[in-house]
């Protein structure tokens, strides 16, 4: 699910939310849907098997949002039904059961109803629009444009909007989900298809079951005019799902699912673990995606061209989706305050693709795009990233547990180490699968590997607030032969943690580099090493992992001295952002020049966007290969970036010839490079 931004803060944000109270137990929810296209209804016939959850009882209660209730009833072990006495309040569902029953009882409810989510009025039956839970799209069929279809959306708690149940990500459940649809219509929902029926009246009833329990709010269905592309990993059936007119580009899309999927089954050690995997492009989709288990939804602009292809493939999303089979679906967190252990995963699942597929360049410049969505984030800076004090649940799908939490795995995958790290995942997932778990869980499996006592970690990243902001001066005393490295912690200690910082510092002299280990842990520190001469660079947080703002000063001859010899992405990319503030500067206009031919194509794109700072002879000097970069260069923003310049920087040479070459680049960017004037 995208985050979503709430501006402020409600009246009673210092509540505490914790974990809903387990009074109940559903084992298994089997529904038969039918649907009135013309009201936009949902008739639906819910059989619930339960049991009390620890304490004997003779009631029980359901979320139940703008219902008409027709039948409540307890069904009986010769299939008859037995009335039984509720009450309703368009909200919960109050059921007085035939008897006390024990937590070894189980009774299965019968409830007949109609539900009516466009009726649901926001701020009586909802909080907002987004919480109507189930959406019928052109449902008339009186938009030419748009096809008949319908969809489900059930985080955090809409879908007791159409089908009773119990709301909260700690409910877990089997299920089995009939569908009564036009039978020109498609339709997918959790786990497989059990079996379909030609009803003879121009209906089709497709029956839906999933054998392994997941939370209340990871059901869906959905249904329309869809082509189905197929692909299997290990023999389950892998699928696609997109309208007709889009489907020939399924593979093209989605192709690479298969190999996510082999990929985090063997990064987890714990195989896929569900049924099948799913995924369905649909219209007016309200976010980018989300993972209902088996059966992804995804917003509209998966309906790719190829030509669109070229500029976003949206992999990101299909692994962050995907990711969250493992972190989410079959490891709950067990209430919406520890969200992240869903969210921050599935972010750093797409780190973790990117790392795989394309190498560790690709995955770092991507994690640092998730570093300054966090930091410049106008919200949520000063809130915990495990937090109970949330006024609106939806406040907690924010920067903070999304990308900054994403960082924080990253940051203690490299405090651990690889082999301790993926590990330590391992026992969090095979202990707590098909359950749910909180952040003390997670903490236990990586001190049980490690060995170690990591509460310091967690209290000071995910039990807590705002980051590091540091100030990093480095200096060489040539008569002691020392390198002296001070690092002052600035942030705000009456609002944010001193941290305990494990980093290393890279030492480059006279052709050798040397790594040392250090732990920053006070306000203020220095560090000295006994270096024989003075070195070109001191490479503070060598690994650049740190989730922090950071103040280091370096020479010209530094900068360009990373840039050239320092190994990483953020490496040349924090030189670079330096050597941009000095375009007086020859040595680093040089540099700049030299980054055109960088590996990493975001890289390439600041040098193209730098040449406008270069003087007259080198602007000229770069001409053709500006021409070579606008046709040849592997990303298309890259392309379209040498297009600008041609057009700006030498609109008076004669393009002609090379922007005909341009007219049949097909990425979108591109031509709207040539298109601006």
């Amino acid at each position: 699910m995208d985050p979503v931004t709430v501006s402020a803060n409600a009246p009673g944000a210092n509540i505490y939310r914790g974990s809903y109270a387990r009074l109940t137990d559903i084992i298994h929810t089997k529904l038969d849907l039918k649907f009135d296209w013309d009201s936009a209804y949902v008739k639906g016939k819910a059989f619930i098997q339960a049991k009390p959850w620890f304490y004997h009882t003779d009631s029980v209660t359901l979320n139940a949002k703008g219902f008409k209730i027709e039948q409540v009833a307890l069904l009986l072990k010769d299939e008859s039904l037995k009335p039984l006495k509720y009450t309703y309040d368009r909200k919960k569902l109050r059921i007085s059961l035939d008897k006390v029953y024990t937590r070894d009882e189980k009774y299965t409810l019968y409830i007949q109803y109609v539900a009516m989510p466009d009726k649901l009025k926001v701020g009586e039956d909802i909080n907002s629009s987004g919480d109507r839970g189930f959406y019928f799209i052109n449902p008339r069929g009186k938009e030419a444009d748009k096809p008949r279809q319908f969809w489900t959306q059930g985080e955090t708690e809409s879908n007791s909007a159409w089908f009773p149940t119990i709301d909260g990500p700690q409910e877990k459940m089997t299920q089995e989900i009939s569908l009564t649809v036009p039978d020109s219509m498609v339709t997918l929902s959790n786990g497989i298809l059990d079996f379909s029926s030609d009803n003879g009246d121009g209906t089709r009833t497709d029956t839906w079951r999933q054998e392994q329990p997941h939370s209340t709010y990871l059901t869906m269905v959905a249904a329309g005019r869809f082509d189905i592309v197929k692909d299997s990993w290990k023999g389950k059936e892998v699928s696609y799902y997109m309208e007709p007119a889009f489907a020939k580009n399924a593979r093209l899309i989605f192709g690479k699912t298969p190999g996510m999927i082999e990929f985090f089954s063997n990064k987890t050690g714990v195989p896929y673990p569900w049924e099948k995997y799913s995924q369905i492009v649909v219209r007016d989709f309200q976010g980018g995606a989300m993972e209902n288990t088996t059966a992804t939804v995804l917003f509209e602009r998966m309906n790719m061209t190829k030509e669109q292809y070229l500029d976003e493939s949206y992999e990101d999303i299909i692994s962050h989706e995907l990711f969250h089979h493992w972190f989410g679906d079959l490891v709950t967190a067990e209430s919406w305050a520890n969200l992240p252990l869903n969210e921050s995963f599935a972010t750093y699942g797409e780190y973790l693709w990117n790392e795989h597929k394309y190498g560790r360049d690709h995955a770092d410049q991507y994690g640092f795009k998730d570093l300054q969505t966090y930091l410049t984030s106008t919200q949520g800076k000063d809130v915990d990233v495990i937090r109970f004090d949330y006024a609106d649940r939806d406040q907690m799908f924010d920067a903070v547990s999304y990308q900054k939490g994403g960082r924080i795995l990253h940051m203690l995958r490299k405090t651990v180490g690889d082999e301790a790290f993926f590990k330590a995942l391992n026992i969090y997932l095979t202990r707590n699968a098909y359950k749910t778990a909180e952040i003390a869980d997670l903490r236990i499996a990586f001190e049980e590997v490690t060995g170690q006592d990591l509460n310091w970690f967690f209290n000071q990243w995910f039990l807590a607030s705002g980051h590091p902001v540091l100030k990093i001066d480095t200096r060489y005393d040539a008569v002691a032969k020392k390198v002296i490295v001070s690092v002052v912690q600035q942030q705000d200690l009456s609002k944010v943690p001193l941290y305990r910082l494990p980093m290393a510092i890279d030492i480059y002299v006279s052709g050798n580099t040397e790594r040392k280990e250090v732990v920053a842990d006070k306000q203020s520190q220095s560090f000295s090493f006994d270096v024989p001469a003075e070195p070109e660079l001191v490479n503070v947080d060598a690994e650049k992992y740190l989730l922090a703002t950071k103040k280091a000063a370096k020479t010209l001859s530094q900068n360009i001295f990373q840039y050239t010899h320092a190994p990483l992405f953020m490496d040349r990319l924090e030189a670079l952002q330096a050597l941009e503030k000095m375009p007086a500067e020859k040595a680093a206009r040089e540099t700049m020049i030299k980054a055109l031919d960088d590996k990493n194509w975001e890289l390439r794109l600041r040098a193209v966007n730098f040449i406008p700072k270069l003087n007259d002879e080198e602007k000229a000097g770069l001409y053709d290969k500006v021409k070579s970069t606008a046709v040849n260069d592997g990303r298309s923003y890259v392309r379209a970036g040498a297009v600008a310049i041609l057009k700006k920087v030498f609109q008076s040479r004669d393009n002609r010839a090379v922007l005909e070459k341009v007219q049949s680049d097909k990425a979108p960017s591109v031509q709207n490079a040539l298109a601006e004037k």
